[in-house]
């Protein structure tokens, strides 16, 4: 299979179909929030995070330790997935403990994840 981009070598627009997806396309600013979203994924220490919380809720201590990395850093992380709600977090006495915000989260990490892993099949 090659890399190359495959193009059209037409001049015909298909209107039905462009009418029909531009009704369905959501807003600019919706995307782009979409966009952030990714973005925020796409470093790989955070990933990194939220691969450790698919598998079970963490406290800094603990995530700093698994990753070799000190809790400032964990915690700075940790800052940005909770700000783009991908990871919540609940108070035990002193003690904080991490996890993904929802299910939903869990379902684009684990089906990015499975998606990868079939391209290396």
């Amino acid at each position: 299979m090659s890399n190359s981009i495959v193009a059209c070598d037409c001049d015909v627009i298909h209107a039905e179909v462009v009418e029909r997806v531009r009704a369905r396309m959501p807003e600019d600013g919706v995307l782009f929030e979409l966009s952030d979203f990714f973005k925020v994924l796409g470093d790989g220490t955070r990933i990194r995070i939220i691969w450790a919380l698919d598998a079970s809720e963490m406290c800094v201590c603990d995530l700093a330790v698994l990753l070799n990395m000190t809790k400032s850093a964990v915690s700075h992380q940790l800052r940005s997935l909770k700000q783009a709600r991908l990871v919540k977090f609940r108070r035990e006495g002193k003690n904080v403990f991490y996890s993904l915000d929802d299910e939903h989260v869990r379902d684009i990490f684990e089906k990015a994840m499975e998606h990868t892993a079939e391209q290396k099949a």
